[in-house]
């Protein structure tokens, strides 16, 4: 339990009613009852205030004047409605303590307050910072290090001698260093290139279930700080992503490339291999990125649904845009000749 007052003391936000109501979980505007807050951050919902059960919400100051309950006052409301959440979280650890069952390398190096799962392994060489916190059946290779404050979920796969940064977050099945897809072709017979390199992960990252990303084959594929990575997602070898880059659920980067800082790459987007993506670049959904993009900005290529029929047609016609493009350019050309004369 929290009262709304303490809410507004920790954010910096202002109370409109009852700085005592006590509040002990979230929920939406038109599900929330006693002791819950919620939240406007969309206006279209703003006639839900009138009608909420919600002990309080969290508002702008436009919107305060329609709430009927008490409100928490803030610049950002949606923002409040994540640091409020995180205040009120009650997830628990992926681990506590060290399972009976763990088992451990007697040169691997652990931390003050770390936690391990049962039927976790720890190999030879590897360090755990303090408050490191590893998931029952997760596997952390040789000489890999995971610094202070980062929790891994359940069967997470870190592979040898990757490196993840402090404070990170790692969901259930995700894979870190596994081998590039490296081959050199032998007359048909495909060789393999053994990676060589391995995966930086910096500060406050965050990545999803069943996530993949992909070591180096010389060099190191690096995540920087602050990237945030949805749920299934392909990272290539040597790819290098920029700080504060988000990416959405199954996207996929192949290998060599270097995305800029502060993107934002939505679901089911592909970028090619051996480009680069200037900082602030945003790709909607379904994008092909085929060629490096020197500037900041919004771009997209995937084509919305049509009627089959209607598709069908489009399709049919597309074969023909070549031969379409040179009667243009003929028809052009005649037309600027009889103007002409």
């Amino acid at each position: 339990m929290i009262t709304l007052g303490e809410l507004a003391d920790k954010l910096g936000g202002v109370v409109k009613g009852d700085d005592n109501c006590q509040i002990s979980s979230l929920s939406t505007l038109t599900q929330a009852g006693s002791g819950q807050i919620a939240f406007l951050a969309n206006a279209k919902y703003r006639p839900h205030l009138e009608t909420t059960q919600a002990s309080a919400v969290i508002v702008s100051e436009a919107n305060a004047k329609y709430c009927q309950t008490n409100a928490l006052v803030l610049t950002n409301p949606y923002l409040g409605f994540a640091l409020v959440a995180q205040l009120l979280d009650t997830t628990p650890k992926a681990a506590n303590d060290i399972a009976s069952t763990a088992v451990i390398s007697s040169d691997a190096t652990l931390g003050k307050g770390v936690s391990i799962g049962a039927n976790a392994v720890i190999e030879s060489g590897v360090i755990l910072g303090e408050n490191v916190t590893i998931g029952a059946n997760c596997f952390v290779g040789k000489d890999a290090i995971i610094k202070s404050g980062s929790q891994l979920w359940s069967n997470v796969s870190v592979y040898h001698r990757v490196e993840i940064g402090q404070n990170c977050l790692i969901q259930a099945n995700t894979v870190i260093g596994s081998d590039g897809f490296g081959y050199a072709n032998d007359q048909g017979r495909w060789v393999k290139i053994p990676q060589l390199g391995s995966v930086i992960v910096g500060d406050n990252v965050e990545i999803g279930a069943c996530t993949t990303i992909d070591r180096g084959a010389l060099e190191n594929t690096i995540i920087e700080d602050n990237v945030i990575l949805d749920n299934q997602i392909q990272i290539a070898h040597n790819v290098k992503i920029g700080s504060g880059t988000a990416m959405a659920a199954c996207s996929v980067i192949a290998g060599s490339t270097v995305i800029g800082k502060n993107c934002t790459i939505a679901g089911l987007v592909g970028i090619n291999g051996h480009i680069n993506v200037a900082d602030g670049c945003v790709f909607t959904g379904m994008t092909m990125v085929t060629k490096s993009v020197k500037e900041g900005g919004v771009y997209s290529s995937g084509i919305p649904s049509l009627p089959n029929k209607e598709w069908r047609k489009n399709a049919s016609r597309y074969k023909h845009l070549d031969e379409m493009y040179k009667k243009m350019a003929e028809l052009e050309k005649a037309i600027a000749e009889i103007k002409s004369k």
